[in-house]
């Protein structure tokens, strides 16, 4: 067969008409120069410089997945749709600040819990100094009913907690200002205090999570986090709603009557680790320990929370770690990951060693440093037409895109235990500091051995199943904008 002679068409046309099964006079350069663009962004990724700037306007989603079982709406803090006066957002640098406060109390739960059972007495009350600003800057809020008559209050949930409790009347010690009116326990006819002989006061220490004491009959409560935040308060059972149809009645939690530290606009946490006083251990029977949540990937948009009801169909499981039940923390094992298709040349060791938790709290993920260099290297060269800027902050890999209206990253993925690979959304690859400066979306721990933390960042738009009563997590594509 003679060549073409076509003077449009390219003596490597015939390559790709091997590869497709078409016939090479049907391509011309420009189609073939668009073709090479195509397959050079399989492994690439689209974000528009626009989509730094979050919109205004709220865009409710309404996800199918968001009907299975029970489903609390999942907004912003600082966000249009949460529907409570606006607070101040903090600046970028503070929220990456109080990121590594949060680390940090990740770090030290999981190496020295049983240290912080000194004596309830021996508590300290100092306010950190910049008290005002809420815990972290990637709390996710949904509203829940308490009391009877119910009254409805905006609760940051957290997966690396356990203890749920709210502000209550008549804040004995100290309430931080919160959108709602707090709690009043004498108005409410299914409110009833736990006594220090309860079995539910035990839970408290075998939670890993805080710490109780007595002031008789009452059993007392204190949990402090990383920053030195800390509430105090009386440990009670009352009736808890999700829904109009969906009611836990004498649910555990702590009335809190001295909430300092970096706390601000909302009025407590549901604590979902996985422990018997957490919402997940309360509600065993009811939910079977299963609950899914997903994260938006703009604060302009919503998620959801669900609980209990079906596993989705395109979910991939990997197991838990036998350390969670230990640590009261979701424990995973990453066992590589890949930047543009290509794993990263790291030993298997440094990920084992380093032991992995998820977490909702946490805004960046958190990598062994030998393993992050390797992932900087990578995503670098691929990034080499854009524009470098100094590193902010946590990160030390950032580009300016003034003058562009989208750019191209590299695709990410995280692989676990089981042969699981998720893939990060290209949100979760790069985090806007500025209008005009983003940065590659993880940083390094101080060792090696220090446990690396998947975050909230990387988990967005993603649904992401925790199926505690079956010991394993799993991860479903695209299940919210």
């Amino acid at each position: 067969m003679a060549t073409p002679t076509n003077s449009n068409v390219s003596p490597t046309c015939f390559l790709y008409a091997s590869l497709l099964l078409v016939l090479c006079p049907f391509f011309t350069l420009k189609k073939i120069d668009a073709l090479e663009g195509n397959l050079k962004n399989l492994h690439f990724d689209e974000l528009k410089v626009s989509s730094f700037v979050p919109s205004p306007v709220c865009n409710r989603f309404s996800s199918k997945a968001g009907r299975k079982g029970s489903s609390l709406e999942v907004v912003h803090r600082y966000g249009p749709c949460n529907g409570q006066e606006a607070v101040e957002s903090p600046s970028e640098a503070d929220i990456f600040l109080q990121d590594q406060q949060r680390v940090n109390f990740l770090h030290n739960q999981y190496s020295f819990s049983r240290r912080d059972h000194a004596t309830f007495l021996d508590m300290k009350t100092t306010v950190p100094a910049k008290s005002g600003k809420t815990i972290g800057g990637g709390n996710y809020i949904v509203t829940v009913g308490l009391g009877t008559p119910t009254k409805q209050y905006s609760l940051v949930f957290d997966t690396g907690s356990s203890i749920a409790w709210t502000q209550c009347e008549p804040c004995l010690g100290y309430c931080y200002p919160q959108q709602e009116p707090k709690f009043d326990p004498t108005k409410s006819t299914s409110y009833k205090n736990v006594t220090c002989s309860s079995p539910s006061c035990s839970l408290i220490t075998e939670s890993r999570s805080g710490v109780r004491g007595c002031s008789s009959p009452t059993c007392l409560y204190r949990v402090r986090y990383g920053d030195q935040s800390f509430t105090v308060g009386f440990l009670a059972t009352e009736k808890l709603t999700i829904s109009s149809s969906d009611v836990i009645d004498n649910f555990v939690f702590g009335c809190g009557q001295n909430n300092r530290g970096l706390f601000r606009g909302f009025a407590g946490l549901l604590g979902l680790g996985p422990s018997k006083i957490s919402f997940v251990g309360q509600t065993a029977t009811k939910y079977k320990q299963l609950f899914s949540y997903c994260l938006p990937s703009s604060p302009s948009s919503t998620g959801f929370l669900n609980f209990g009801g079906q596993v989705s169909s395109t979910a991939k499981f990997t197991p838990l770690s036998a350390l969670s039940q230990r640590y009261s923390l979701y424990f995973l094992d990453i066992t590589g990951i890949s930047v543009d298709g290509q794993l990263l040349p790291v030993n298997s060791s440094v990920y084992s060693n380093a032991k992995t938790v998820i977490d909702s709290g946490t805004v960046i993920s958190r990598l062994p440093p030998s393993v992050y260099s390797k992932l900087s290297s990578a995503f670098q060269s691929l990034m080499t037409k854009y524009p470098k800027t100094n590193g902010v902050s946590l990160f030390d890999t950032c580009y300016d895109f003034t003058g562009y209206r989208s750019f191209y990253v590299p695709k990410i993925s995280v692989f676990f235990k089981g042969g699981v690979e998720v893939n990060i959304p290209p949100t979760g690859v790069m985090i806007p500091y500025n209008e005009k400066t983003a940065c590659l979306a993880f940083a390094a721990n101080g060792d090696d051995t220090d446990i690396s933390i998947f975050g909230n960042t990387q988990q967005q738009t993603l649904e992401v199943i925790h199926d505690v009563g079956n010991g394993r997590v799993g991860f479903a594509p695209g299940a919210c904008p």
